[in-house]
Formats: C-alpha cells, sequence, structure tokens
C-alpha cells in the first residue's frame, strides 16, 4: 500500500499497486458526481487494498474529513443487523425455518403465529410502519416500536408478497436478538462484531464519539421522471413514505434531518441509523468470507444460506424490483452490486456494503451528501465498478 494524495478535492489514504483507477473515480466523484465528503475502502481475499478518504465533513464549516471520521449510513446498517441475525444461526440459536413466535411468543397476535424468522428478514411480514403511528420519541424508546408491531395485524398475508421495511426491519430483527441472546442488537453488534475486528462502528452511538460525526447534506431536489417516481414511491400514506418515515415521525423538523441530530444516533435503530466509515464497512464484509487479522464472522455455508434468493420481483413499498436473501440486498439491475451471488446492502443517499464471494473482493463506501435516488448510486456503482476491474 503507499499513501495517495490528489490536488483535488483533498483525497487521502492508502492504495495498493494496480488499484490506482479506484481512487482515480473516487477523486472524480468529487469533479463529476456532486460529492461533499466521503470514504472507500477495498478489501481482497481479507487484505485491504484500498482506503482512501476526502472532502469536507462539514459542508458548512468545510471542516476536512479526516480518516477518523464517520457517518450515519441508514440501510447499510442492515447489512450489520443481517450478519448478527446469520451468526445467532450459525450458533444454533436461531433458525431461519422456525416461526418467530418460538422466540418472540407475543409476536404470533393477530395471525402472525406463521410468519418465519426468513420472511422477516426478507421483508415478506408485511409490518412496515406501526399502527396506530409513534411519535419520535416513543419510537427512540425502541420497547413501544417492538410490542406495537408484535401485537399488529400484517398488511399483507405473510409470506405471499414483499414490501420493503425500511426502518421496521432492524427492531424486528432486533428484537429477536435479544429474545435468544438477552444483549441488545447494539451490545451484541459492538461486543461480537465491531469489537474482535477493531471497527469503528455502532448501532447506538456513544456519546462520547459524537466527534467523529460527519454533517448530512440533503440530496438536490429531483425533477422530471425522478421526481414523479419519488412521489409514487414515498408520497405521504403511501406504503414507501409509511415505511421510510414511520408514518412522518422521521420527517425533516423545521429543515433539519432527525438523523442529523444526537438522540437519534444514541439510539438504537438497526435498519438505519448506523454510523461508521468506509474502512469499517468492507472490514466487516471482508471477515463474512474469508478471515481478517485472524477473525471470521461466518463460516461458508452460512454465509450461502444468507445470500440464497428468496424475494425478487416488485416491491409493496419500493415499487421497483427488489430482490432479498435473508437480510442482505442481492444482485439486480436496480440495486447493483458485482455480479450474481455477491450480498450487501445499500443506504439512502448511497452508502454501500458489500461481499463477493467469487472475487474475494468486500467493499466500503460512505459519504454525507445525500444522493436523490432510491437504489443504486452513480457515485457508488463507479467505485465498485473500478474495484472490480482492477481485480
Amino acid at each position: 500500500m503507499t499513501d495517495w494524495l490528489s490536488a483535488h478535492g483533498g483525497v487521502h489514504g492508502q492504495v495498493a499497486e494496480g488499484f490506482e483507477p479506484v481512487a482515480q473515480v473516487f477523486v472524480d466523484n468529487f469533479a463529476d458526481r456532486n460529492e461533499t465528503g466521503a470514504s472507500a475502502c477495498v478489501y481482497v481475499n481479507g487484505e485491504r487494498v484500498v482506503n482512501i478518504w476526502g472532502g469536507a465533513a462539514n459542508h458548512k464549516t468545510n471542516e476536512p474529513w479526516r480518516e477518523e471520521s464517520a457517518i450515519v449510513v441508514f440501510s447499510t446498517t442492515k447489512g450489520a443487523t443481517a450478519i448478527c441475525i446469520a451468526r445467532l444461526v450459525q450458533e444454533g440459536k436461531l433458525d431461519y425455518d422456525q416461526t418467530v413466535a418460538t422466540y418472540w411468543p407475543e409476536f404470533a397476535a393477530a395471525g402472525k403465529q406463521d410468519v418465519t424468522v426468513g420472511q422477516l428478514m426478507s421483508h415478506q411480514a408485511g409490518l412496515i410502519s406501526t399502527d396506530p403511528p409513534l411519535s419520535l420519541d416513543e419510537i427512540l424508546q425502541v420497547t413501544p416500536v417492538v410490542e406495537a408491531l408484535a401485537a399488529q395485524a400484517p398488511l399483507w398475508e405473510p409470506g405471499t408478497d414483499h414490501g420493503y421495511h425500511a426502518l421496521t426491519y432492524g427492531w424486528l430483527a432486533g428484537e429477536l436478538v435479544r429474545r435468544v441472546d438477552g444483549r441488545t442488537i447494539g451490545q451484541y453488534f459492538a461486543e461480537e462484531v465491531a469489537g474482535p475486528l477493531g471497527l469503528d462502528f455502532w448501532i447506538g452511538l456513544p456519546e462520547d464519539q459524537e466527534w467523529r460525526v460527519a454533517r448530512l447534506r440533503g440530496a438536490p431536489r429531483p425533477s422530471g421522471e425522478a421526481l414523479d417516481l419519488m412521489r409514487k414511491i414515498a408520497s405521504p400514506g403511501t406504503n414507501g413514505g409509511r415505511a421510510l418515515t414511520m408514518d412522518g415521525a422521521f420527517a425533516p423538523i423545521d429543515g433539519v434531518d432527525p438523523f442529523n441530530t444526537q438522540p437519534v444516533r444514541a439510539s438504537e435503530i438497526p435498519a438505519a441509523n448506523g454510523v461508521t466509515n468506509a474502512a469499517s464497512v468492507a472490514r466487516m464484509y471482508a471477515a463474512t468470507i474469508g478471515t481478517v487479522d485472524g477473525v471470521r464472522l461466518l463460516d461458508e455455508a452460512t454465509v450461502d444460506k444468507a445470500r440464497a434468493e428468496q424475494v425478487f420481483g416488485p416491491d409493496q413499498s419500493l415499487v421497483l424490483p427488489t430482490r432479498f436473501g435473508y437480510g442482505f440486498m442481492l444482485h439486480c439491475d436496480e440495486l447493483v452490486l458485482t455480479q450474481d451471488g455477491a450480498f450487501g446492502h445499500y443506504g439512502a443517499g448511497g452508502s454501500l456494503g458489500f461481499a463477493d464471494p467469487a472475487t474475494g473482493m468486500a467493499f466500503g463506501y460512505v459519504m454525507n451528501q445525500m444522493g436523490g435516488g432510491i437504489a443504486s448510486d452513480p457515485r457508488a456503482v463507479a467505485l465498485l465498478q473500478a474495484a472490480q476491474a482492477c481485480i
């Protein structure tokens, strides 16, 4: 690995010989794709070959993005949550084919007695928001959300359709972790995943780590076809609008995104409020498909089980076709990874983490400038394709 320093955008980091095109694309993102501040990292067969960062951590103050900077990565958090569930399956504490109610008896209410863990993890449970809606303060306490989801009836017959559980996915999975392990998912992740790998990655950010957090910058307002699609997906009252905002609880208040606030970062929102950097995302995924400094999170059989396709087609929340394994997004036209067999998760605005067992590549990208798309982000796709070409 050699040091990389660009005169454009203040890009810093290390790049292994042969992977310079990835760093160049990262620089190009600032010039051509509206990047503000970001980091990107690539591992191949357990070895780090790219680790770069640059731009501004705060567009209002021009504070630079540093190696230790971190950002809320929205649904890229779901990959970390899926890894926690997969580890518990690997340990024999959970079974994807078993009913959720086996581990969480209250969940059987209102006709959900036959919902399996696998259906829950592949967005088939029909629980995209709480009914009735909860306030943000109630949501941040977590328990009111969990109790509401356990008590309510699903929007569709579970197992017959799928719709992105943009926020509820995390609390549903998190309660499974708590029921079978005793720890909250934030504690489990910290002690079983982040700790052994030395990750700067939190689900529920400690106050003493707030100094790391970069400031999110809102997406440019969409227009034309993009605006029409966004209205179709996320307008108030639509499944997408309900799922993405918890019926408006996470809508901006006086122009301030709640995810730019400390109370939201401090709560455990295992579908959306992970705070991390690209180096930690890539390292985590590298340890799912191989050994990283003596640590391996998942064995090959567990990976194969977790990345097996469970649903593929029009999404009841996002409208567009989506493809999922057990908690992981899978490669398709709308959710571009490298190729079939790769597994991971995009986050709102553009962040991405994934692994490709066929090439041994693990990838992480995080940023503070929100993109306007609902699926693959051009900055992430350009970087992952450059990395794939180098391999």
